[in-house]
């Protein structure tokens, strides 16, 4: 049996930096949401729901970092909203926090209705989602074994912990090659592993990376797996595979960083709202407004271009103005 709960606001559908400044700026000299995380899940699905002038806010956050790292973030949110109630010696609103996952979401009639877990459904007035876009990855089990533990799919995040140490860059296109060449500023030695025996990025930047000293391709590669023990030692990888030319060895490695795109986490919006042939959600150009007045997107689930935390979390800003605008046109 669905579990009916009305949020006169709007829910809130994504990640920690993005959900944080749209909630914040949504909620500025009002009441404020904070999202808990659930410790060890590193896909988990959140919401909280709060109190504000006698309506439910709801935020849901779909995880896709690091669970050490999230629970600092999340905890520094806490923090940051405590301090507030305490500085004002008066508690202003109170959160309820839960886990679920969100299974569905119902547009064809107003309230929306956002389905949690598959029993319990949330009405919403306007809905902004922020899920974000997950790294892909190879599939290899060592792949997961070693997340956070020398396997990274961002090296402009990660890419300081590998100062004068020797690292791999997965990928053959123009977000490989980018990541090649920051890593190899940081790096003693940069690795680039191409399955294919030519680059696929532009000319520009496969003349960037084959005239850096530091970094050195190796092309017609594939990754078996990856060794080490309490963190990556380096990768098992094979040349020419089923070739007569076939060779399989290991290459020692401090850090293993994956560039071969992301997937936009808009699955199960796509029945409702337009995206392009990837799964980006398509907003109307300068702002986070999608197909379906009431809905916004913003962050990285929108934008298949910059992947940044600074640009996303602005444009988490932009959807809460937008939202809060549309609902003042409801009353």
């Amino acid at each position: 049996m669905s579990e009916m709960k009305k949020a006169g606001f709007a829910s809130i559908i994504g990640r920690p930096n993005v959900g944080k400044s749209t909630l914040f700026n949504a909620l500025a000299g009002e009441r404020i949401s904070i999202v808990k995380d659930t410790p060890g899940i590193t896909r988990d699905r959140i919401y909280a729901e709060t109190s504000w002038s006698g309506r439910e806010f709801i935020m849901i956050d779909t995880g896709g970092i690091e669970p050490e790292s999230k629970d600092i973030i999340l905890s520094q949110m806490r923090t940051q909203a405590q301090i507030a109630i305490d500085s004002a010696d008066v508690i202003i609103f109170v959160t309820d926090v839960r886990t679920g996952i969100i299974t569905n979401i119902e547009t064809s009639e107003r309230p929306f209705r956002v389905t949690i877990d598959g029993e319990k459904e949330v009405e919403a007035e306007a809905v902004i989602i922020c899920t974000g876009a997950s790294a892909k990855y190879l599939g290899l089990e060592s792949e997961m074994k070693f997340r956070g533990m020398g396997v990274s799919a961002c090296a402009t995040c990660d890419g300081f912990f590998y100062r004068k140490k020797v690292v791999a860059v997965v990928g053959g296109g123009d977000t490989a090659c980018e990541e090649a060449n920051y890593l190899s500023g940081l790096a003693s030695k940069v690795y680039l592993i191409v399955r294919k025996p030519f680059l696929r990025a532009s000319q520009i930047m496969q003349d960037r990376v084959l005239n850096n000293e530091k970094i050195e391709v190796l092309f017609e590669t594939n990754t078996l797996g990856l060794y080490g023990e309490d963190g990556v030692e380096g990768a098992r990888l094979i040349y020419k595979k089923g070739e007569p030319e076939e060779k399989t060895y290991d290459l020692p490695i401090d850090g293993f960083f994956l560039a071969i795109g992301h997937r936009p986490n808009s699955e199960v919006f796509r029945p409702w709202i337009e995206t392009d042939e990837t799964g980006y959600i398509k907003t109307i150009p300068g702002t986070p407004r999608t197909s379906l007045p009431g809905i916004f997107a913003a962050g990285d689930v929108a934008d298949p271009h910059y992947r940044q935390a600074i640009i996303a979390a602005g444009s988490g800003a932009q959807a809460a103005m937008e939202a809060e605008k549309y609902l003042s046109t409801l009353e």
